[in-house]
């Protein structure tokens, strides 16, 4: 029993960078639903007489109060994306150190791709998920990933991908020309950004929730013992 204590790896404490995750992922939620609110508004009161924002060849009219509301709202979710994503990757790497650690063997992704698979074309669709995935197994190989993880990708996906979600092609004048046309592509959209955000924390809480088990010597800690005693 000793010398099993004695073997246990000590883990980087997650909950805190968890916590940090799950506070700026809600911030991103709950910015992008005002971001829908405030489309709907502009849908609902139409445009103005004197047509779009963007009148084209470089020509822009004066903006009306709500158009110029949207743009702050639209910046207040720019300001929280950035937080949102230091703080996602900041316990992306803490659980994947504890797997690492608790596994003995060489995570599936390098360290490099903890970056670059969000941003880098194609290999985004699946790499982030890969990674959590990987981790989970690592960190609880006798349990099923849980289906939100599933969930979580599929929203993100269709956010990512529609152009007027997460990662907006056209410009915020462009968008609002949009509310007042096709409003519901964009609400869509911001319904899989928002759905996206929430799902995530709950893959955030089951991660963190499987090592914290083991750093506290519970269920999980007690299966990976056993197999080490196993192996020996």
């Amino acid at each position: 029993m000793n010398e099993q204590t004695a073997e246990r790896p000590v883990l980087r404490p997650v909950r805190p960078a968890a916590l940090m995750a799950t506070g700026t992922l809600l911030l991103v939620g709950a910015a992008w639903l005002v971001r829908a609110v405030w489309e709907i508004r502009l849908a609902v009161t139409g445009e103005p007489a004197s047509g779009p924002p963007d009148q084209g060849g470089g020509s822009h009219r004066t903006l009306t109060s709500l158009e110029d509301s949207y743009h702050v709202v639209g910046a207040v979710g720019d300001i929280v994306v950035p937080f949102c994503a230091v703080a996602f990757l900041v316990w992306l790497w803490r659980v994947r150190d504890n797997a690492r650690t608790l596994s003995g063997r060489r995570p599936k992704y390098h360290g490099i791709w903890v970056y670059l698979g969000w941003i880098v074309p194609v290999v985004n669709l699946w790499v982030p998920r890969g990674l959590v995935a990987d981790i989970h197994r690592t960190s609880a190989p006798d349990r099923r990933l849980p289906p939100v993880l599933n969930v979580w990708w599929a929203l993100w996906l269709i956010g990512m991908l529609s152009g007027v979600g997460l990662f907006y092609q056209d410009s915020r004048d462009e968008v609002i020309a949009r509310a007042y046309t096709d409003v519901w592509q964009l609400l869509v959209s911001d319904a899989a950004v928002v759905g996206a955000a929430v799902a995530v924390v709950f893959v955030v809480r089951a991660v963190t929730a499987v090592q914290d088990e083991h750093a506290a010597g519970g269920p999980a800690s007690a299966a990976a013992d056993g197999s080490a005693a196993e192996r020996v």
